[in-house]
């Protein structure tokens, strides 16, 4: 007796939430639109789960996530940044810490928040797959619908970016 419909949708797109609503958060800089987006991409991934012939649902999944975080975009139906996403807020790891480690930390995420914010969208995107979804750049390939080349190029440019302005706000550090 096979799974139903639901059932594999369940399990075939579940686990992969975390990563599709990273990216959504990253592109669209809004934790309740990226919310949004992430619902959206399920509901069209549901509607069009019967198409899905196997192979990485995750990629499949963020391919989605990454139209319709775009579409939203271009179409200018997302409200303005009304909460920004505070590392700080959702670590499970605050508690423990102490109020020094804690404010560098902040400091910190800070610095690269603003430094990811910074990257045009094309590069940020590619940065937060590879870094922060610990994606493989077919994977990244797939998502994004270009060459396995321009990833590379794309990751390397925002790497030495995002560097560029991480040392740059850094002076202060030496200086010590």
């Amino acid at each position: 007796m096979g799974l139903d419909k639901f059932s594999r949708f369940e399990q075939a797109i579940l686990p992969h939430l975390d990563a599709a609503y990273n990216l959504a958060r990253w592109l669209l800089r809004n934790e309740d639109e990226a919310a949004d987006a992430v619902q959206d991409a399920c509901v069209r991934a549901l509607r069009f789960f019967g198409g899905f012939r196997g192979g990485d649902s995750r990629v499949w999944l963020l391919a989605i996530v990454r139209n319709t975080c775009y579409s939203r975009l271009r179409k200018g139906t997302r409200r303005e940044r009304d909460t920004e996403f505070d590392d700080e807020i959702h670590s499970s790891e605050t508690e423990s810490a102490n109020p020094e480690t804690l404010l560098e930390r902040s400091r910190d995420n800070e610095a690269l928040r603003h430094a990811l914010d910074g990257l045009p969208g094309e590069l940020r995107e590619i940065i937060v797959m590879r870094e922060l979804n610990a994606m493989s750049y077919k994977e990244i390939a797939d998502v994004a619908g270009v060459p396995l080349g321009t990833v590379m190029s794309r990751l390397a440019r925002a790497r030495k970016r995002l560097q560029q302005v991480l040392t740059l706000k850094s002076p202060k550090e030496s200086q010590h």
